[in-house]
């Protein structure tokens, strides 16, 4: 059984400033443009029955405007006609006027328990599109930056279940077939899960295909689902199509095709009850390994052979237990017996006296370690020093304790911990995994349309921005840019909706659910004016390492 690579990020030092300073606030203008709508944008409010916090991460926090990493100056969204209306946004310039460049063939509003309407650009000629019926398009557009050669046809239209939103999709062409790679999200209940609310989360991976030498239309030839209890943060397919990367609080797994989640469910569940394969407990000079023998055992069915670092344990014919030791024993000194309760007791001699032992043979997880009220109360003593019931304890003791006065709101993160974990396309396994521990997920965004999206992680005060790169199997994600300060910014802004940052890392952007925008910009020449808020004197121009701009009236979208 092939098992994941447990790997870690690597951080680039010279991407980091230590001497960064802090942010100060700007009074250059932010030019503000607002266009009026022939029709309204087609958003969806959340139903009664999507009341969990899975519902309010997928659909209550959803962003109507889609941009085109592909032409950069473009924006869609979808309207209550079921048009896809495009903007040209220059930034020295007004907004240019809606134009439609689709119509969606049904009516949205037919529909009671649709989910909001999503896109994804595929590439620079292809678009994927739910119109949040449970139905999915593919639709070839042509070079959509030409307004003569752009026009937007329908090359695939199935219905696919229950609705979703697409959250990634690619583009594979080679010289045999053309194929299109998308991912989608449903948040689903089974009825039969007792245990919390009753929903999870599915991610469908389906692959959609052509033959070049074929006239046939576009058919699906792969299905493939993911199960998990939380919404995922970042999840996106490898540019190869090989791969799939998922950013989450709970663990995903890939199901069968028609594979019940009771079922599945039923298989957790007996992985996580099923007895130890034997127990273990220690003291500062030995071991004790006791193991459950199969009825009918005699000593003739037992071999046990010791080495200096190293145990191999068969009953009846059949390895039972071999592997490497934690730590070197006495293997002469050391025994086996059998007990009358039916049980075969080892007795191990530890060669360095004092020393813990985390586990009993190395890599192995079958085994459970006991430990007595004694080893619990010595261990509890050596950590008192960690723990105080004093309010304000005395911060000149010889070993100050911990004083949770101390930290800000912003240094407490969720007691659930993140995973990065990489799964492969062909066997659907878990390949590589990273613990995100405190390193809080921020936001993602598209660098290169070529490449993977980006995620952004907080590393202490600090915003991380990392590109995954799928063909790197020893380092697989690199980090590109540093928001300096940023992690521990974002952190107070309570109402924060969406994040993001420009494709070059020139600045970053942070929206409230209220009419408020937050502009971060990276180092550079300070322009204009600086005053003293308090005296309201003129003070000299310097240099500035990030300066924040506060707008008003800006819709946070």
């Amino acid at each position: 059984m092939e098992v994941a690579a447990n790997c870690s990020l690597r951080v680039k030092r010279p991407l980091l400033d230590p001497r960064f300073e802090g942010y100060k606030l700007s009074l250059e203008p932010l030019p503000c443009y607002q266009l009026e709508l022939d029709a309204a944008v087609a958003e969806v409010k959340l139903r009664d029955d999507q009341y969990t916090l899975e519902h309010m991460h997928a659909f209550g926090m959803y962003n109507y405007l889609h941009c085109d990493s592909w032409y950069q100056d473009s924006v869609y969204y979808i309207d209550t006609l079921g048009r896809i209306m495009n903007l040209t946004v220059m930034l020295d310039t007004a907004l240019g006027k809606p134009r439609e460049v689709f119509r969606l063939p049904t009516d949205l509003t037919a529909c009671d328990n649709r989910l909001c309407a999503s896109i994804h650009f595929t590439s620079s000629t292809w678009v994927t599109l739910s119109d949040g019926t449970g139905r999915l398009y593919v639709i070839g557009t042509g070079e959509r930056g030409n307004s003569a050669s752009e026009k937007w046809e329908i090359m695939f239209n199935e219905e696919l279940g229950d609705p979703f939103i697409i959250i990634h999709s690619i583009s594979l062409l080679n010289a045999e077939e053309h194929s299109i790679a998308t991912l989608l999200l449903r948040i689903e209940k089974e009825e039969l899960d007792m245990k919390g609310s009753g929903f999870y989360v599915s991610l469908e991976w389906v692959t959609i295909s052509k033959k070049n030498k074929d006239k046939k239309k576009y058919e699906i030839i792969k299905r493939d689902i993911l199960r998990g209890k939380s919404v995922p943060h970042y999840a996106a397919i490898e540019p190869d199509g090989n791969g799939l990367m998922i950013v989450s609080y709970k663990s995903f797994t890939f199901v069968q095709a028609g594979q019940d989640l009771e079922e599945n469910m039923d298989e957790d569940m007996s992985e996580k009850i099923k007895e130890p394969l034997y127990y273990w407990q220690q003291t500062e000079d030995d071991l004790t390994v006791t193991i459950r023998l199969p009825e009918d055992s005699t000593k003739e069915d037992i071999q046990v052979q010791f080495l200096p670092d190293h145990i191999n344990i068969v009953l009846k014919d059949h390895q039972f237990l071999e592997g490497k030791l934690y730590s070197s024993i006495d293997h002469e000194s050391s025994t086996w017996i059998i007990k009358e309760s039916n049980s075969l007791e080892i007795s191990l001699i530890k060669k360095s006296e004092g020393l813990t032992w985390p586990e009993l043979v190395v890599g192995d997880k079958q085994g459970e370690l006991i430990r007595d009220s004694a080893q619990c109360a010595a261990i509890a003593e050596r950590l008192m020093h960690l723990t105080s019931e004093e309010l304000n304890p005395n911060p000149d003791k010889e070993k100050p304790p911990c004083n949770a006065q101390e930290l800000e709101e912003c240094d407490i993160f969720f007691e659930e911990s993140s995973s990065l974990c990489r799964f492969d396309g062909n066997t659907l396994k878990t390949t590589h995994v990273v613990n995100l521990g405190s390193n809080q997920y921020l936001f993602s965004v598209i660098v290169d349309p070529k490449e993977m999206p980006c995620f952004c992680l907080r590393h202490d005060v600090d915003a991380l921005l990392w590109q995954p790169h799928s063909s790197k199997q020893d380092d697989m994600w690199e980090h590109i840019a540093t928001f300096n300060a940023l992690g521990y910014v974002q952190a107070s802004k309570r109402d924060k909706k969406f994040f993001a940052c420009a494709p070059n890392y020139s600045y970053a952007a942070l929206c409230e659910c209220l009419r408020r925008v937050f502009i971060y910009r990276q180092p550079a020449p300070m322009s204009t004016v600086l005053y003293n808020r308090k005296e309201g004197r003129q003070r000299k121009k310097r240099r500035m390492k990030i300066i924040l701009v506060e707008a008003e009236g800006l819709a946070a979208v």
